[in-house]
């Protein structure tokens, strides 16, 4: 009697593409993270330092994204590009709603920890000789730093569970990559457990990066 083979025979055979859905899992969140933290770390101080017009486009921009479905982000970015002319992969798409909506969360993260922080510091920097830079970067920043951690690794987390909406546009992340060995197999609850596994190691490694971080900022 024929006998089908067994799951890690099916493992071993689909390592190749499970192996590229990881990285293309790991490349797309890792690249929404980091832009996405750059871009909210600059709207977050022009949110709260900027004049009224330096603030309201930011303003806007957080209000919009904050308030829309990462699912219709990335569509949008999908399907709009093109038509604005901007040629764009579905990869590229992808990994900019991503980093829009990454951005639009830490600039509200960035501004929270800053507006926390005694008002009469910047007075205090400013008394001692430094310039409004050297404030943010060896005053301000480095406390609200150890505000932000937390909820910045929450938030880097959330990215990556939401790099699998990046499947409905076509790209072959971790959870299409599955799906596909998933339609050939039919081998479903074991598959999607071991997707979940490799989730959880991506997300488990930003939050060591996360404590170690905040073990090298914390006060003695």
């Amino acid at each position: 009697m024929y006998e089908s083979p067994g799951w890690l025979h099916e493992l071993w055979v689909a390592r190749d593409v499970l192996w590229q859905g990881f990285l293309t899992s790991v490349q797309c969140s890792a690249l929404a993270i980091l832009l996405g933290t750059l871009v909210g770390i600059v709207a977050g101080l022009v949110l709260t330092y900027g004049t009224f017009w330096m603030r309201a486009p930011f303003r806007f921009y957080v209000d919009i994204i904050r308030g829309t479905p990462v699912f219709v982000l990335v569509l949008a970015c999908f399907y709009m590009a093109p038509a604005l002319g901007w040629q764009i992969s579905a990869f590229g798409a992808g990994t900019l709603g991503l980093t829009l909506f990454c951005g639009s969360h830490v600039a509200e993260i960035v501004r929270g920890a800053l507006q926390a922080l005694p008002s009469g510091q910047m007075e205090a920097s400013k008394a001692i000789g430094l310039t409004f830079y050297q404030a943010l970067g060896y005053v301000l920043l480095p406390q609200a730093l150890r505000q932000i951690l937390p909820t910045w690794v929450n938030s880097s987390t959330e990215i990556v569970k939401a790099s699998t909406l990046l499947s409905v546009i076509g790209v072959a992340e971790l959870l299409l990559s599955t799906q596909q060995i998933i339609a050939r197999t039919f081998m479903t609850l074991e598959f999607y457990l071991f997707a979940g596994l490799l989730f959880f190691i991506i997300n488990y490694a930003i939050e060591l990066l996360g404590r170690h971080i905040e073990k090298r900022v914390a006060l003695p």
